[in-house]
């Protein structure tokens, strides 16, 4: 079933006086949504006590929760010991998860940095094997683990690199940034068929089972030569992407997927209003 929600707590959340992350299940649940996304964005720092604080509110709420994993990940450093730190950085984040009762971890895969496109690539491949063998020595192939689509063209993450990743093993499943790809394509998702066109893409890739229930983040968002400048609202008719046309490609595609509202700072509003254009669709 298709789910709708936010990525952490909007502006919102706090002017109405809420404070606790275990909140946030009731605030979503009374706007009408279907998950969050918690971002463990600066680091892993959440006691195991915490984690199931929260993990029963959301269950209490029957509001599904995932995880963001730091947003330092690299698998494209040079660096072992750096590399090593990301492989830290996921599965604790999958640890903490699956306190808090979810399923999903999403991560940034890599940077470019000095080396060629494919050589970065390559690096990425073999390091998210041996992150492969990690989750499953650590009884985490229960989890869902979603490399990203990303916005900077100096970052690994095209919707043909994501796809090679997720080739590695059915642990990863794609987690693909609307917003960003339109970033790093400067402007190109405008039509049903330009993202029919990439899904498809993945379905033929991937198979239809795996990518029925993909993930998904979506805002619109700033952009220049380079991709990403910066997250904005929907209220914004510059840069999109515009929901609609992907909407109407997930119902003729009948896929079913995982939505994350990254607005900035609106981003409970408009996954309720992501939800009510899905649903005003026949």
């Amino acid at each position: 079933m298709i789910k709708f929600g936010p990525s952490g707590n909007c502006e919102k959340f706090y002017a109405e006086g809420y404070k606790h992350s275990e909140q946030s299940a009731e605030f979503v649940k009374r706007h009408g949504l279907d998950c969050f996304e918690y971002s463990f964005g600066r680091g892993v720092r959440m006691s195991e006590e915490k984690a199931i604080s929260i993990g029963e509110a959301f269950a209490s709420a029957e509001i599904e929760i995932s995880a963001h994993a730091p947003y330092f990940i690299n698998f494209a450093n040079p660096d072992d010991e750096m590399a090593t730190k990301s492989y830290g950085y996921v599965l604790d984040s999958a640890k903490a998860c699956k306190l808090m009762g979810g399923k999903r971890v999403v991560f940034h895969p890599a940077a470019q940095g000095k080396a060629t496109r494919e050589s970065a690539c390559e690096l990425t491949i073999e390091r998210l094997k041996i992150l492969r063998d990690y989750i499953y020595m650590n009884a985490l192939e229960d989890m869902i683990f979603c490399p990203e689509t990303m916005g900077k063209l100096a970052q690994i993450g095209t919707i043909e690199e994501v796809t090679r990743f997720c080739l590695i093993d059915t642990v990863y499943t794609p987690c693909v940034d609307f917003g960003h790809i339109n970033a790093r394509e400067q402007g190109s998702l405008k039509t049903v068929a330009d993202y029919k066109n990439r899904l498809e893409y993945m379905i033929e890739k991937l198979g239809y089972e795996r990518m029925k229930n993909f993930h998904v983040h979506f805002s619109k968002i700033m952009y220049s030569a380079k991709g990403e400048i910066k997250h904005l609202t929907f209220a914004d008719d510059v840069y999109g992407p515009e929901f609609e046309p992907f909407a109407i490609a997930l119902k003729d595609l009948k896929l079913e997927p995982y939505i994350v509202s990254e607005s900035a700072g609106t981003q409970t509003d408009d996954a309720t209003e992501m939800k009510k254009i899905y649903f005003s669709l026949k």
